[in-house]
């Protein structure tokens, strides 16, 4: 795992391509280096930071060039062994054991018909001696991210957007369409950017720069024709055997030379992963993260320790327990620095103090669940939007009695917080609407009339382009499967958008790898073989992937109450970060330029503070992207350490 950058026919491409890798320091602090060489009338140039993982030796280092051929490369290869074995009996030479060097062979002999042949997280870029062509490409779904910025016959690329805008001297223009979006999601998709001319490469998708000026995209995996695929195959009962596909990837997903270690929440997808490797590494180390008990209190949190700590000691896990107590007052701003983009999901700053304790101990990779409720429609909304179809034929006087009754409840007082309250309120907020509307409602901050008033009046039109686009992308397919349709728009917007954006410039801010082994090729596309009902059965989410998981796990683990991998946001919002709250609402950048609106914003506080609403995900946004804001438009760009401590945060070792 690594940070890439490199520059194309670019003025100054040398000094820029140097400062572009130094932005990236955090992402390999073990190693840095740089490829030059004309291009057309002007020069390319490579630059590479490197965690090492496999072949920790110099044959690994990067840019790595051979037979004229120069690669910068970020990512993991899981069939590296098979392609390896294949090239070599088609006459490739290696002079290490690295997956670099089976990409960069692979390249030789397939050009970009390899990549659909690799099966891993990746990005990079390949530059050609003879032909002058640079290639960029990315992962199938996007685990792996890549900024690139065109100008002209120029072009810059980077693993980090904030090194795109360190190279270009903090010229970028914030992109309000991207900001409008930010605000209905929480996160920015991975159509849009948050800087006028930069751009993310497609997941499953290559670009290729020629010297004469040319510029040719292509794309080699596409999600919308795999759940077609899958569709097809279910019709015709061709089932895969789930548990036979996740254990396999989970074993590929161990391939290293440094210690692995796993998330465990205590919820199924954790617990599924780490019993899976503990099969394979026994005595794998494990991460959990618990809360301060008040706050967990206020939050009405479950209790996940107690799981982690039941499958830990079933599986003879060393569990290491860190409580989540950070200074967010200072944690807020330096979290916002490093995911890059405006992504309010506090998750985030569970992700980094989980690495940087790993880390700490000496672990650079880790497992994550990531990825199996968006593919085995595991979220609340999955099945709440089912039962929405159902409520749709009560009778409307009887609901508009619920709806009453329901809004005068308040979400919490001053002593606790009512979930149930608040996920009655959000049911009813989305239940009444049609499918793809009531899809976007059940998951985004705003609905329509609520995000107009909150912006800049000019905006109107893009809070129109931004809810099309939703529109455009859910109705994107040919399903006749309700839940797979919402599966297919998670793993296509909700995944790369906001949860393996997160997972991986979290844990690259504290020099982790984190691995997904659901978001692997083989299992999304065994995902997309299961019809909708055996993914919700009942009132059971994940149904398919729990069977599988009885293979392995005793059934109160994997038949327990879902956990969340979030954060006490009501507790942090009503006490550590109410007076930024107000100072923000009453003084910030985002309302003195006009962007947002401060009598919008004020009604927002008053009735969360009132315990009548339930705000505290909204208002966590908006400090995100105030302090984003501010960064972007004043051309500061502070310099951060990646460590815990230094950070300030506190992580402390409970076991």
């Amino acid at each position: 795992m690594c940070g890439i950058t490199g520059t194309y026919r670019w003025p100054d491409g040398k000094a820029v391509t140097d400062r572009l890798t130094e932005t990236l320091a955090h992402r390999g602090p073990d190693g840095a280096g740089r490829y030059s060489h004309p291009a057309g009338d002007g020069e390319v140039h490579l630059g590479h930071r490197r965690l090492a993982i496999i072949d920790l030796s110099g044959t690994g280092a990067q840019p790595m060039v051979s037979g004229g051929l120069a690669l910068t490369y970020n990512g993991e290869l899981y069939n590296a062994p098979e392609l390896r074995a294949e090239l070599a009996a088609a006459g490739a030479r290696f002079r290490g054991t690295s997956d670099t060097e089976v990409v960069l062979e692979a390249w030789r002999r397939w050009g970009t018909d390899c990549l659909p042949r690799l099966r891993g997280m990746f990005a990079f870029g390949i530059f050609d001696e003879r032909t002058g062509d640079l290639v960029l490409a990315r992962d199938q779904l996007g685990i792996k991210p890549l900024f690139l910025l065109r100008r002209g016959a120029g072009l810059v690329f980077a693993s980090e957007l904030k090194a795109l805008a360190a190279a270009t001297g903090g010229s970028l223009e914030v992109d309000h369409g991207a900001l409008v979006a930010s605000l209905l999601y929480y996160w920015v998709p991975d159509s849009r950017c948050a800087f006028r001319e930069a751009e993310k490469l497609p997941p499953g998708s290559w670009l290729r720069c020629r010297p004469d000026g040319r510029v040719e995209r292509g794309t080699y995996w596409n999600l919308r024709d795999v759940a077609a695929e899958g569709r097809e195959r279910a019709l015709t009962g061709d089932q895969p055997d789930l548990a036979a596909v996740v254990e396999e990837s989970t074993r590929r997903h161990l391939l290293s030379d440094v210690p692995v270690a796993t998330f465990l929440s205590g919820g199924l997808d954790s617990s599924y992963l780490t019993a899976l490797a503990a099969r394979h590494r026994p005595g794998i180390s494990a991460y959990t993260i618990g809360f301060r008990p008040e706050d967990a209190r206020f939050e009405a949190m479950p209790d996940d320790l107690r799981y982690a700590r039941q499958v830990a000691e079933r599986f003879g896990v060393d569990l290491h327990e860190i409580e989540i107590a950070p200074d967010v007052l200072d944690l807020l701003p330096r979290m916002t620095y490093h995911l890059d983009e405006p992504i309010g999901d506090p998750a985030a700053i569970n992700t980094f103090l989980i690495c940087s304790a790993a880390r700490e101990a000496g672990v650079k990779v880790m497992l994550s669940g990531m990825g199996a409720d968006e593919l085995f429609a595991g979220y609340r909304k999955h099945l709440a939007n089912l039962l929405a179809l159902r409520y749709q034929r009560v009778p409307r006087a009887l609901r508009r009695g619920v709806s009453g009754a329901v809004d005068r409840l308040p979400v919490a007082t001053a002593r606790r917080g009512y979930r149930s309250v608040r996920f009655a309120k959000r049911f009813l907020s989305f239940a009444g609407l049609p499918e793809e509307t009531a899809f976007r409602r059940s998951y985004t901050m705003y609905d329509q009339d609520e995000l107009l008033a909150l912006v800049d009046p000019d905006l109107a039109g893009t809070v129109t382009d931004v809810l099309t686009e939703h529109a455009d992308v859910y109705r994107d397919n040919d399903l006749d499967d309700f839940v797979n349709r919402m599966c297919l728009a998670d793993a296509r917007m909700f995944l790369p958008g906001l949860n393996l954006a997160y997972t991986d410039r979290s844990s690259m801010a504290a020099s982790t790898e984190v691995r997904v082994p659901y978001v692997d090729v083989e299992v999304v596309e065994a995902a997309f073989a299961v019809p909708g009902e055996r993914k919700i059965a009942g009132r059971q989410g994940k149904a398919v992937l729990k069977e599988a998981a009885t293979s392995i796990l005793p059934r109160e683990i994997v038949y327990r109450p879902k956990g969340l991998f979030s954060a006490p946001l009501r507790a942090w919002m009503s006490r550590d970060l109410a007076p930024l709250v107000r100072e923000v609402v009453h003084d910030g950048v985002l309302v003195s330029s006009g962007l947002l609106r401060r009598d919008a914003l004020a009604r927002m506080v008053a009735e969360d503070a009132a315990g009548q609403r339930d705000f505290s995900k909204h208002l966590w946004h908006v400090l995100t992207l105030e302090y984003w804001y501010r960064d972007a438009t004043s051309g500061v760009r502070p310099e951060h350490s990646p460590g815990g401590v230094e950070d300030g945060s506190e992580t402390r070792g409970l076991g």
